[in-house]
């Protein structure tokens, strides 16, 4: 990968109070000057790949070309998790091997995927802490300036795709996950319009769905206005994921749902 200005962004649970963050543009900036680094977010819930994964995902389609994503949200840094160079069709994702890249990079077609096991696009010392700064940043830095991503470690097949990543089809129904609740209490899930497409739903259809232990009737619209205010509704939301939403009011709290919680739906 070459560019007179390669971007690079970055996505992290490590916050803003520490020097974890500075440290790794740090890295990238020492290794490749011109690069230009967007932070995604460095807020997102310690720990949780699943916030993560959702983040990137909703982010990642909106870069140019070619940009370079580093993600890193790793419960079990330093042990014998793998870090992996994925090489879509549109972009290259940087992070550790633990589902965090693969709702991103699926939606992008994957093309290859390769184990960063070569000690040339590392720092000279890598701690057991902070692959961060002492493995993914380098490597992204180094992709940046023209690296092959071959170069970086053998290509895998056998990478870690979470249940969260792909709806499951069975027959007339799909059944997906709750990824996401954002501030107005919308429910988002990793169902997608093409995944709809394959039930037979378009704007217009009536859908069940059951969620958690509830079980409802909604209609499958394309606007939260397109419903009197306190009626829920189903839409494709600004990032190309199912919404369960209630007009001017908090779906998740009406439904008492929570991220990771199952939805099965099918047509009525």
């Amino acid at each position: 990968m070459t560019a007179t200005s390669p971007i690079i962004s970055l996505l992290t649970d490590f916050g803003l109070k520490d020097p974890y963050v500075a440290e790794m543009k740090a890295v990238i900036l020492s290794l490749c000057p011109n690069a230009r680094i967007v932070d995604i977010s460095h807020l997102i819930e310690k720990f949780n790949v699943r916030m993560g994964a959702f983040m990137l995902a909703s982010a990642s389609p909106y870069f140019p070309k070619g940009t370079i994503h580093v993600a890193v949200v790793d419960p079990d840094v330093g042990t014998k998790g793998r870090a992996l160079l994925v090489k879509t069709e549109e972009a290259f994702y940087i992070g550790p091997d633990n589902g965090l890249l693969m709702l991103a990079t699926q939606r992008q077609k994957i093309k290859h995927v390769y184990s960063i096991t070569n000690k040339q696009y590392m720092l000279p010392k890598v701690s057991h802490t902070f692959h961060g700064r002492d493995i993914f940043a380098p490597a992204a830095a180094h992709l940046a300036k023209g690296c092959r991503p071959d170069d970086f470690g053998l290509e895998i097949k056998d990478y870690l795709v979470p249940e969260f990543a792909e709806p499951r089809l069975s027959q007339s129904e799909l059944t997906g996950q709750v990824l996401h609740i954002d501030d107005f209490g919308n429910i988002i899930t990793n169902i997608s319009k093409n995944d709809l497409e394959k039930i037979g739903a378009a704007e217009g259809s009536k859908l069940r769905i059951k969620l958690g232990k509830k079980v409802i009737a909604i209609r499958f619209g394309s606007a939260y206005g397109e419903v009197k205010a306190k009626t829920a509704l189903a839409l494709i939301g600004s990032h190309d994921f199912l919404e369960i939403t209630v007009n001017q009011s908090n779906a998740s709290k009406r439904f008492k749902s929570k991220i990771g919680d199952y939805v099965t739906l099918s047509l009525f």
